[in-house]
């Protein structure tokens, strides 16, 4: 999977990794920068979605879709397809850009709007990144996990670096006897819960 990234995929992944590195030396407002992953994040999210069983897969929180770059690596790889949800027009915009240069429009449909007002039109989940505002995860998890499939996956970013302000979504998830979780010290920290 790693060694096969096609060339179009790559440049913009670079290019997106650019924006993001200048976005945060030159003092970019936080709500106009890109706040992406990291490359070894985006590693670990196409690992784990390219293991994911069959049924639906989710993004919530696009911003340029460079997280959904790495995830569509495994969906390209299995036969699958994402839908991604981004709030902001302007975002959401440069998600498009993405898709059309990487090749991927066939494969990624981009929702803009609030993921939430969406959830419940979705079953058969089989892998949900979770990458938004943090005020919405607890409400996005409690929407996620009965509608993940035996073995399906939600990861949510973030779980290390806003640990305090997730508290109240992490203990929930780590306690929760629908799931297998833990937090992995990688790039923010990610909490991955496995549905049982």
């Amino acid at each position: 999977m790693f060694q096969s990234i096609r060339q179009p995929i790559l440049e913009r992944m670079r290019y997106l990794e650019q924006i993001d590195a200048k976005d945060r030396e030159d003092g970019t407002p936080r709500a106009q920068r890109l706040r992406q992953i990291p490359p070894e994040t985006g590693k670990f999210l196409a690992l784990l979605a390219a293991s994911a069983p069959e049924g639906m897969y989710l993004e919530i929180g696009t911003s340029a879709g460079y997280s959904t770059l790495w995830i569509a690596l495994a969906c390209e790889m299995l036969g699958r397809t994402i839908t991604t949800f981004e709030v902001l027009a302007e975002k959401a915009r440069l998600a498009r850009e993405t898709f059309r240069l990487a090749g991927l429009e066939e494969m990624v449909t981009l929702v803009e709007g609030e993921a939430r007002e969406y959830l419940s039109q979705y079953e058969n989940i089989a892998f949900c990144f979770l990458d938004a505002e943090k005020e919405v995860y607890g409400e996005c998890y409690e929407a996620i996990i009965p509608k993940l499939v035996k073995g399906g996956l939600l990861v949510a970013d973030n779980a290390i670096n806003h640990r305090e302000t997730l508290k109240p979504m992490l203990d929930r998830a780590l306690a929760d006897e629908r799931v297998d979780a833990l937090i992995v010290p990688i790039g923010k920290g990610e909490l991955v819960c496995r549905k049982i």
